[in-house]
């Protein structure tokens, strides 16, 4: 393994102060606050964010409520614009917000980038479906009647966010929120106010621009409350609030699942995922080799689609794992805003702490772990750097059968395809999945219906990483909730069936008779 060259990490909050001016963010949001953002890249303090009561934040989604009232008149299209000047926005200051998500989160610079570039993305597609929130003309029993399906705004629209995608994520739900004619509220997570504080500030710059062509907007259309957990529940027990969007923990969404039911609430749950990939005996190995070391590696291992459990064939485990190893012990690991470095830093101490027991655990089952340690670098004594680790298992038990969000690969080997399958979702989880073959019949029998039971399947890529054209989300403990693509837009609205009859007489259905004397 490389590291990159000992050297200090100079201060980035004067770099945060002037990104975040830079990005329209007004002075003194992020001064004297009580919400502590800290850069995992040196464990500095870059900003203290002024968080809300919970008073504060009641009359704040109450607003949003009233700006929902008036934007669900304005025609979708007319909606899609306002988010067309949002994807503007981002794109005119994608290297500002990609490099503070980097500095905030520790990713290294081209997932800064890519981050901004899914909100991009977003965007342009929900512009598009702007002009295609299409219902149904039903066949009907009943002559000269018409039935049909619409679909109207659903409301005000709660996104709760988690720190690894801190702006994508909000994007796939506001953008879509937006087109469909609902406000929005957000709670990003404490451990990244800045770039929510910097996305607040394109937003209203969107708006501005919206409001100056002409647009309809109402003010409080998007809303975003600083805070801790009591926070996100006063978004979650709201009644004005029909729609919480949740990313975050099964633990998390345990929570907030039940309480949304309670007062029959809708809800888009993203959790956990422990993402597994199948090797088989016909797989490119230079192809698989790449895409593993990516899914297991990237982003420190903190992407829900992170690979987390590798089966290999027998056949080909005694090649393709030494090399596995070699990567892993050659993948530069370091200051993520340098060139070079492919794997940052963890987000905090309790991430770090975590894999550490995780890691003693799979040894205490009869692991060989190899890597796991942290690595030091100068001018971060208060930040996490790790060695990604590999931990070769003989058995699907103990930790590998638990998501643990940090760099843990645990590799097995294997004999039989329907075997390895029942293994593979043999697991609480369903978020993603993938399998490396050449062979069409096991890539076909991966997809079919007794293939990977994950809401994300792939063949000879890795788990780690979607586009928005395709629904995003996954199956038991991840949640079933779907985010982007096809018919996504669905889950932010109402659904509204409408009969018509434009005749003179009443027939009813199903032949039923009711003839007054």
């Amino acid at each position: 393994m490389t590291d990159t060259p000992s050297r200090s990490i100079t201060s980035l909050a004067d770099e945060v102060d002037a990104l975040l001016a830079r990005l329209g963010v007004e002075p003194g949001r992020h001064k004297g606050g009580t919400l502590v953002a800290r850069t995992p890249i040196t464990g500095e303090i870059t900003g203290r964010v002024h968080e809300v009561s919970a008073a504060q934040a009641a009359v704040e989604i109450d607003k949003a409520h009233a700006a929902f009232l008036e934007w669900r008149q304005v025609p979708a299209p007319k909606r899609g614009e306002l988010v067309r000047l949002l994807g503007e926005e981002l794109r005119a200051n994608k290297e500002a917000l990609g490099r503070l998500v980097s500095i905030e989160v520790g990713k290294i610079a081209s997932e800064g980038l890519g981050e901004v570039q899914e909100m991009i993305d977003i965007c342009d597609f929900a512009v598009g479906l702007a002009r295609q929130l299409y219902g149904l003309t039903i066949a009907t029993e009943r002559s000269e009647h018409r039935m049909m399906e619409i679909w109207h705004p659903l409301g005000v629209t709660g996104i709760i966010s988690a720190f690894n995608f801190p702006v994508a994520v909000w994007c796939w739900n506001a953008a879509l929120a937006l087109v469909c004619g609902n406000s929005i509220v957000w709670k990003p997570s404490e451990k990244t106010p800045l770039t929510a504080l910097a996305t607040e500030a394109l937003f209203a710059r969107a708006l501005e621009r919206f409001k100056q062509a002409g647009g309809p907007a109402p003010d409080a259309l998007s809303v975003v409350l600083f805070g801790g957990r009591d926070i996100g529940e006063i978004l979650v027990d709201h009644t004005k609030v029909p729609l919480v969007s949740a990313t975050g923990s099964t633990a998390m969404g345990r929570a907030v699942g039940p309480r949304l039911a309670n007062r029959f609430a809708r809800a888009i749950l993203e959790l956990g995922g422990n993402n597994a990939a199948i090797v088989t005996p016909t797989a490119d190995l230079d192809l698989t080799l790449r895409g593993v070391a990516f899914a297991a590696m990237g982003t420190a291992g903190q992407r829900c689609t992170t690979l987390r459990r590798l089966f290999v064939h027998e056949t080909v485990y005694d090649t393709f794992v030494p090399r596995l190893k070699r990567a892993y012990q050659s993948v530069t690991i370091g200051d993520p805003l340098q060139a070079g470095a492919l794997v940052g830093p963890l987000i905090d101490h309790g991430a770090y702490s975590s894999m550490q027991k995780a890691l003693d655990a799979a040894r205490a089952v009869g692991g060989h772990v190899l890597g796991g340690e942290r690595v030091a670098l100068a001018g971060a004594d208060e930040a996490y750097y790790v060695r990604p680790a590999l931990v070769e298992m003989s058995t699907q038990t103990g930790p590998v059968r638990h998501e643990t969000f940090a760099p843990i690969l645990y590799v097995m080997t294997y004999r039989d395809l329907d075997a390895v399958l029942e293994l593979h979702n043999d697991v609480p989880q369903g978020l993603s999945s993938s399998i490396f073959t050449n062979d069409l019949r096991e890539a076909e029998t991966f997809l079919s219906a007794r293939g990977s039971d994950c809401g994300i399947a792939n063949v000879n890529i890795g788990p780690s990483g979607a586009e928005i054209g395709g629904a995003f989300g996954g199956e038991k403990e991840t949640g079933g909730g779907r985010e982007s693509g096809s018919d996504a837009w669905k889950a932010y609205m109402r659904r509204a069936t409408n009969t018509i009859n434009f005749g003179r007489t009443l027939p009813l259905a199903q032949g039923v008779k009711f003839d007054l004397a």
